[in-house]
Protein backbone atom coordinates (compact mmCIF):
# COMPACT_ATOMS: atom_id res chain seq x y z
CA UNK A 1 0.00 0.00 0.00
CA UNK A 2 1.37 3.46 -0.99
CA UNK A 3 -1.39 5.80 -0.02
CA UNK A 4 0.51 8.93 -1.05
CA UNK A 5 -0.78 12.34 -1.54
CA UNK A 6 -4.05 14.05 -0.62
CA UNK A 7 -7.11 12.26 -1.12
CA UNK A 8 -4.90 9.16 -1.88
CA UNK A 9 -4.91 7.85 2.02
CA UNK A 10 -8.80 8.90 2.03
CA UNK A 11 -9.79 6.89 -1.15
CA UNK A 12 -7.23 3.50 -0.74
CA UNK A 13 -8.61 3.74 3.14
CA UNK A 14 -12.26 2.42 1.09
CA UNK A 15 -10.67 0.31 -1.38
CA UNK A 16 -9.00 -1.73 1.11
CA UNK A 17 -12.31 -1.73 3.08
CA UNK A 18 -13.79 -4.07 0.37
CA UNK A 19 -10.48 -6.42 0.15
CA UNK A 20 -11.11 -7.22 3.74
CA UNK A 21 -14.93 -7.78 3.29
CA UNK A 22 -14.00 -10.06 0.15
CA UNK A 23 -11.50 -11.53 2.34
CA UNK A 24 -13.94 -12.50 5.16
CA UNK A 25 -17.00 -13.10 2.82
CA UNK A 26 -14.60 -15.53 0.27
CA UNK A 27 -12.86 -17.76 3.21
CA UNK A 28 -9.95 -18.83 0.93
CA UNK A 29 -8.79 -15.55 -0.02
CA UNK A 30 -6.73 -13.15 2.17
CA UNK A 31 -4.75 -10.73 2.49
CA UNK A 32 -1.77 -9.01 3.98
CA UNK A 33 -1.42 -4.81 4.09
CA UNK A 34 1.90 -3.46 4.40
CA UNK A 35 1.99 0.47 4.21
CA UNK A 36 4.85 2.67 2.79
CA UNK A 37 4.64 6.08 3.54
CA UNK A 38 6.12 7.40 -0.07
CA UNK A 39 4.94 10.23 -1.96
CA UNK A 40 5.42 14.37 -1.43
CA UNK A 41 5.37 14.70 2.01
CA UNK A 42 8.24 12.37 2.22
CA UNK A 43 10.17 13.72 -0.32
CA UNK A 44 10.01 17.17 1.40
CA UNK A 45 11.47 15.43 4.44
CA UNK A 46 13.84 13.22 2.73
CA UNK A 47 14.85 14.80 -0.83
CA UNK A 48 13.34 11.57 -2.52
CA UNK A 49 9.98 10.31 -3.34
CA UNK A 50 10.81 6.87 -1.82
CA UNK A 51 13.31 5.29 -0.08
CA UNK A 52 16.50 4.00 -1.62
CA UNK A 53 15.70 0.41 -1.06
CA UNK A 54 11.79 0.62 -2.39
CA UNK A 55 12.64 -0.88 -5.42
CA UNK A 56 14.05 -3.98 -3.60
CA UNK A 57 11.29 -4.49 -0.92
CA UNK A 58 8.25 -4.44 -3.57
CA UNK A 59 9.99 -6.42 -5.64
CA UNK A 60 8.72 -9.74 -3.04
CA UNK A 61 4.89 -7.82 -3.14
CA UNK A 62 2.01 -9.87 -5.62
CA UNK A 63 0.27 -6.46 -6.21
CA UNK A 64 0.91 -2.58 -5.35
CA UNK A 65 -2.00 -0.53 -4.24
CA UNK A 66 -1.43 3.05 -4.97
CA UNK A 67 -3.46 6.22 -4.01
CA UNK A 68 -2.38 9.34 -5.54
CA UNK A 69 1.19 11.00 -6.09
CA UNK A 70 1.50 15.11 -6.41
CA UNK A 71 1.87 18.00 -4.81
CA UNK A 72 1.81 21.87 -5.18
CA UNK A 73 5.05 21.95 -3.32
CA UNK A 74 7.15 19.29 -5.41
CA UNK A 75 7.77 20.06 -9.38
CA UNK A 76 5.36 17.86 -11.45
CA UNK A 77 7.83 16.12 -13.00
CA UNK A 78 9.65 15.34 -9.82
CA UNK A 79 6.72 13.02 -8.26
CA UNK A 80 6.10 11.41 -11.35
CA UNK A 81 9.36 10.24 -12.49
CA UNK A 82 10.38 9.82 -8.84
CA UNK A 83 7.57 7.38 -8.18
CA UNK A 84 4.93 6.03 -10.62
CA UNK A 85 7.01 6.04 -13.43
CA UNK A 86 9.77 4.61 -11.18
CA UNK A 87 7.68 1.80 -10.20
CA UNK A 88 6.02 1.17 -13.59
CA UNK A 89 8.98 1.15 -15.45
CA UNK A 90 11.38 -0.89 -12.81
CA UNK A 91 8.90 -3.69 -12.28
CA UNK A 92 8.55 -3.47 -16.52
CA UNK A 93 4.73 -2.62 -16.06
CA UNK A 94 4.41 -2.54 -20.08
CA UNK A 95 0.34 -2.92 -20.31
CA UNK A 96 -1.60 0.13 -18.32
CA UNK A 97 -5.77 -1.25 -18.53
CA UNK A 98 -8.16 1.92 -18.18
CA UNK A 99 -11.71 0.88 -18.49
CA UNK A 100 -14.02 3.36 -20.12
CA UNK A 101 -16.87 2.36 -19.38
CA UNK A 102 -20.57 3.77 -18.69
CA UNK A 103 -22.11 1.91 -15.48
CA UNK A 104 -25.94 2.46 -14.77
CA UNK A 105 -26.57 5.19 -12.77
CA UNK A 106 -23.14 7.26 -14.18
CA UNK A 107 -23.80 10.71 -15.54
CA UNK A 108 -22.77 11.42 -18.89
CA UNK A 109 -22.46 14.07 -20.68
CA UNK A 110 -23.22 13.05 -23.89
CA UNK A 111 -26.85 13.53 -25.31
CA UNK A 112 -28.55 10.04 -25.70
CA UNK A 113 -25.15 7.80 -24.42
CA UNK A 114 -26.97 4.33 -23.53
CA UNK A 115 -24.19 2.44 -20.91
CA UNK A 116 -24.02 0.24 -23.82
CA UNK A 117 -22.69 2.91 -25.98
CA UNK A 118 -19.69 3.44 -23.78
CA UNK A 119 -18.04 0.17 -23.26
CA UNK A 120 -14.12 -0.28 -24.06
CA UNK A 121 -10.74 -1.53 -22.62
CA UNK A 122 -7.98 0.92 -23.22
CA UNK A 123 -4.66 -0.94 -23.62
CA UNK A 124 -1.83 1.81 -23.18
CA UNK A 125 1.46 1.37 -23.76
CA UNK A 126 3.13 1.88 -20.22
CA UNK A 127 6.54 1.47 -20.69
CA UNK A 128 8.91 3.77 -23.38
CA UNK A 129 7.43 5.40 -26.25
CA UNK A 130 6.80 9.54 -25.37
CA UNK A 131 7.51 9.04 -21.91
CA UNK A 132 10.76 7.24 -22.51
CA UNK A 133 12.26 9.98 -20.72
CA UNK A 134 15.13 10.60 -23.09
CA UNK A 135 16.24 13.51 -24.82
CA UNK A 136 18.44 16.61 -23.72
CA UNK A 137 18.84 20.90 -23.47
CA UNK A 138 21.44 22.25 -24.82
CA UNK A 139 22.60 25.38 -25.07
CA UNK A 140 20.64 26.10 -21.72
CA UNK A 141 19.36 29.73 -21.20
CA UNK A 142 20.86 31.08 -24.43
CA UNK A 143 18.89 32.22 -27.81
CA UNK A 144 19.81 28.99 -29.28
CA UNK A 145 18.81 26.79 -26.67
CA UNK A 146 17.44 23.35 -28.37
CA UNK A 147 15.21 20.71 -26.59
CA UNK A 148 15.02 17.37 -27.11
CA UNK A 149 12.65 14.87 -26.26
CA UNK A 150 12.76 11.56 -28.15
CA UNK A 151 10.06 8.89 -28.64
CA UNK A 152 11.34 5.39 -28.40
CA UNK A 153 9.58 2.62 -30.02
CA UNK A 154 11.65 -0.57 -29.74
CA UNK A 155 10.62 -3.80 -31.85
CA UNK A 156 10.28 -6.01 -28.70
CA UNK A 157 8.15 -3.25 -26.74
CA UNK A 158 5.78 -2.32 -29.64
CA UNK A 159 5.11 -6.33 -30.52
CA UNK A 160 4.44 -6.99 -27.09
CA UNK A 161 1.81 -4.12 -26.38
CA UNK A 162 -0.18 -4.94 -29.59
CA UNK A 163 0.07 -8.62 -29.02
CA UNK A 164 -1.52 -8.04 -25.62
CA UNK A 165 -4.09 -6.17 -27.23
CA UNK A 166 -4.85 -8.83 -29.81
CA UNK A 167 -5.05 -11.26 -27.64
CA UNK A 168 -7.36 -9.55 -25.48
CA UNK A 169 -9.66 -9.10 -28.30
CA UNK A 170 -9.71 -12.51 -29.29
CA UNK A 171 -10.37 -13.46 -25.82
CA UNK A 172 -13.62 -11.62 -25.44
CA UNK A 173 -14.51 -11.32 -28.83
CA UNK A 174 -13.94 -8.22 -29.53
CA UNK A 175 -12.97 -5.61 -32.25
CA UNK A 176 -9.47 -3.90 -31.96
CA UNK A 177 -8.90 -0.03 -32.72
CA UNK A 178 -5.14 1.27 -33.26
CA UNK A 179 -4.44 4.46 -32.66
CA UNK A 180 -1.89 6.60 -34.62
CA UNK A 181 -0.46 9.78 -36.12
CA UNK A 182 1.39 7.97 -39.26
CA UNK A 183 0.59 10.77 -41.34
CA UNK A 184 2.51 13.31 -39.19
CA UNK A 185 4.94 11.18 -37.45
CA UNK A 186 6.74 9.38 -40.26
CA UNK A 187 9.17 7.17 -38.39
CA UNK A 188 7.62 6.33 -34.56
CA UNK A 189 3.80 5.63 -35.79
CA UNK A 190 5.10 4.79 -39.30
CA UNK A 191 6.52 1.79 -37.57
CA UNK A 192 3.83 1.14 -34.75
CA UNK A 193 1.41 0.95 -37.61
CA UNK A 194 3.33 -1.62 -39.65
CA UNK A 195 3.77 -3.64 -36.42
CA UNK A 196 -0.08 -3.36 -35.67
CA UNK A 197 -0.50 -4.76 -39.06
CA UNK A 198 2.26 -8.02 -39.36
CA UNK A 199 1.05 -9.16 -36.09
CA UNK A 200 -2.53 -9.16 -37.09
CA UNK A 201 -1.76 -11.57 -39.64
CA UNK A 202 -1.71 -14.03 -36.53
CA UNK A 203 -5.34 -13.24 -35.80
CA UNK A 204 -7.26 -13.01 -38.81
CA UNK A 205 -10.36 -13.67 -36.50
CA UNK A 206 -10.08 -10.32 -35.06
CA UNK A 207 -12.12 -7.66 -36.54
CA UNK A 208 -9.23 -4.53 -36.57
CA UNK A 209 -9.41 -0.76 -37.31
CA UNK A 210 -6.92 2.07 -37.01
CA UNK A 211 -7.64 5.55 -36.57
CA UNK A 212 -5.46 8.89 -36.54
CA UNK A 213 -5.57 10.11 -32.88
CA UNK A 214 -7.34 13.27 -33.68
CA UNK A 215 -9.97 11.31 -35.57
CA UNK A 216 -9.88 8.89 -32.24
CA UNK A 217 -10.39 11.88 -30.19
CA UNK A 218 -13.37 13.16 -32.01
CA UNK A 219 -15.32 9.90 -32.33
CA UNK A 220 -14.59 9.10 -28.66
CA UNK A 221 -17.18 12.20 -28.30
CA UNK A 222 -19.40 11.34 -31.13
CA UNK A 223 -19.47 7.85 -31.62
CA UNK A 224 -17.70 6.08 -28.61
CA UNK A 225 -19.88 2.80 -29.74
CA UNK A 226 -16.92 2.37 -32.30
CA UNK A 227 -14.43 1.22 -29.81
CA UNK A 228 -14.02 -2.02 -27.79
CA UNK A 229 -10.48 -3.46 -27.06
CA UNK A 230 -8.02 0.02 -28.05
CA UNK A 231 -4.41 -0.38 -28.03
CA UNK A 232 -2.08 3.15 -27.87
CA UNK A 233 1.06 4.49 -27.38
CA UNK A 234 2.14 5.66 -24.00
CA UNK A 235 1.19 9.47 -24.73
CA UNK A 236 -2.38 8.97 -26.70
CA UNK A 237 -3.45 6.09 -24.48
CA UNK A 238 -3.34 8.47 -21.86
CA UNK A 239 -4.78 11.49 -23.35
CA UNK A 240 -7.43 9.17 -24.66
CA UNK A 241 -8.04 7.63 -21.42
CA UNK A 242 -8.55 10.71 -19.89
CA UNK A 243 -10.94 11.95 -22.39
CA UNK A 244 -12.77 8.55 -21.86
CA UNK A 245 -13.36 8.93 -17.90
CA UNK A 246 -15.14 12.36 -19.18
CA UNK A 247 -17.56 10.73 -20.93
CA UNK A 248 -18.20 7.63 -18.46
CA UNK A 249 -19.03 9.12 -15.28
CA UNK A 250 -15.98 11.30 -14.60
CA UNK A 251 -12.37 11.10 -13.31
CA UNK A 252 -13.64 9.93 -9.53
CA UNK A 253 -14.83 6.67 -11.56
CA UNK A 254 -11.26 6.05 -13.47
CA UNK A 255 -9.19 3.59 -12.59
CA UNK A 256 -6.04 2.06 -14.23
CA UNK A 257 -3.79 -1.12 -13.69
CA UNK A 258 -0.34 -1.20 -14.83
CA UNK A 259 0.20 -4.50 -15.62
CA UNK A 260 3.59 -7.28 -16.02
CA UNK A 261 2.05 -9.74 -17.57
CA UNK A 262 4.70 -11.97 -16.58
CA UNK A 263 4.16 -11.69 -13.30
CA UNK A 264 8.00 -11.51 -12.55
CA UNK A 265 6.88 -8.38 -10.75
CA UNK A 266 4.13 -7.32 -8.81
CA UNK A 267 2.23 -5.24 -11.04
CA UNK A 268 0.21 -2.09 -9.75
CA UNK A 269 -3.42 -0.95 -9.06
CA UNK A 270 -4.59 2.54 -8.74
CA UNK A 271 -7.36 5.61 -9.58
CA UNK A 272 -6.07 7.79 -11.87
CA UNK A 273 -8.21 10.73 -10.73
CA UNK A 274 -4.67 12.58 -8.88
CA UNK A 275 -4.16 13.68 -5.33
CA UNK A 276 -7.08 16.51 -5.68
CA UNK A 277 -5.20 18.86 -3.17
CA UNK A 278 -7.86 20.89 -3.29
CA UNK A 279 -10.13 18.60 -1.39
CA UNK A 280 -8.03 16.49 0.44
CA UNK A 281 -8.92 16.00 4.02
CA UNK A 282 -12.55 17.22 3.52
CA UNK A 283 -13.61 13.54 3.57
CA UNK A 284 -15.33 14.42 0.50
CA UNK A 285 -13.28 12.44 -2.18
CA UNK A 286 -14.78 10.19 -4.44
CA UNK A 287 -13.49 6.75 -3.59
CA UNK A 288 -15.19 4.86 -6.20
CA UNK A 289 -12.19 4.82 -8.56
CA UNK A 290 -10.17 3.27 -6.32
CA UNK A 291 -12.84 0.82 -5.47
CA UNK A 292 -12.87 -0.37 -9.14
CA UNK A 293 -9.08 -0.74 -8.95
CA UNK A 294 -9.98 -2.83 -6.44
CA UNK A 295 -12.12 -4.88 -8.77
CA UNK A 296 -9.00 -4.96 -11.37
CA UNK A 297 -6.76 -6.40 -8.90
CA UNK A 298 -8.74 -9.49 -7.92
CA UNK A 299 -9.35 -9.81 -11.50
CA UNK A 300 -5.63 -10.09 -11.84
CA UNK A 301 -5.76 -12.78 -9.21
CA UNK A 302 -7.87 -14.68 -11.09
CA UNK A 303 -10.37 -14.20 -9.09
CA UNK A 304 -12.77 -12.77 -11.79
CA UNK A 305 -16.22 -13.43 -9.63
CA UNK A 306 -15.57 -11.02 -6.83
CA UNK A 307 -13.73 -8.60 -9.66
CA UNK A 308 -17.51 -8.83 -11.29
CA UNK A 309 -19.67 -8.20 -8.04
CA UNK A 310 -17.46 -5.78 -6.51
CA UNK A 311 -18.11 -3.92 -10.15
CA UNK A 312 -21.70 -4.26 -9.79
CA UNK A 313 -21.46 -2.89 -6.23
CA UNK A 314 -20.51 -0.29 -7.60
CA UNK A 315 -23.05 -0.04 -10.56
CA UNK A 316 -25.99 -0.43 -7.73
CA UNK A 317 -24.75 2.29 -5.72
CA UNK A 318 -24.62 4.47 -8.72
CA UNK A 319 -28.69 3.14 -9.65
CA UNK A 320 -29.46 3.83 -6.42
CA UNK A 321 -28.26 7.24 -5.92
CA UNK A 322 -28.47 8.29 -2.54
CA UNK A 323 -25.00 8.17 -1.32
CA UNK A 324 -22.99 9.62 -3.69
CA UNK A 325 -20.00 12.38 -3.36
CA UNK A 326 -20.47 15.81 -3.88
CA UNK A 327 -19.01 15.40 -7.80
CA UNK A 328 -21.61 12.89 -8.54
CA UNK A 329 -24.22 15.17 -7.42
CA UNK A 330 -24.56 13.57 -3.69
CA UNK A 331 -23.46 14.98 -0.69
CA UNK A 332 -21.84 11.45 1.79
CA UNK A 333 -18.98 11.40 1.84
CA UNK A 334 -16.05 9.25 1.41
CA UNK A 335 -16.20 6.99 3.91
CA UNK A 336 -20.27 6.51 3.70
CA UNK A 337 -19.79 5.77 -0.14
CA UNK A 338 -17.40 3.29 1.04
CA UNK A 339 -19.50 1.13 3.65
CA UNK A 340 -22.77 1.71 1.44
CA UNK A 341 -20.91 -0.42 -1.41
CA UNK A 342 -19.54 -2.70 1.59
CA UNK A 343 -22.97 -3.27 2.56
CA UNK A 344 -23.84 -3.95 -0.97
CA UNK A 345 -21.25 -6.38 -1.34
CA UNK A 346 -21.90 -8.40 1.60
CA UNK A 347 -25.75 -8.04 1.09
CA UNK A 348 -24.97 -9.81 -2.49
CA UNK A 349 -23.07 -12.68 -1.06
Amino acid sequence: MIPGDGIGPEVLAEGIKILKAVEELDGDISFQFDHFPWGCDYYLNQGMMMADDAMETLKGFDAIYLGAVGSPAVPDHISLWGLLLKIRKGFDQYVNLRPVRLLRGAPCPLKNAKEHDIDMIVVRENSEGEYAGAGDRLFAGTAEEVVLQTGVFSRKGTERIIRYAYELARKERRTLSSISKGNALNYSMVFWDEVFVRVGKEYPEVETRSYLVDAAAMFFIKEPWRFQVVVASNLFGDILTDLGAAIAGGMGLAAGANINPDRRYPSMFEPIHGSAPDIAGKGIANPLAAVWSVSQMLDFFDRQDWAKRVLESIESLLVHGKTLTPDLGGRSGTCEVGDRVEAILRASS
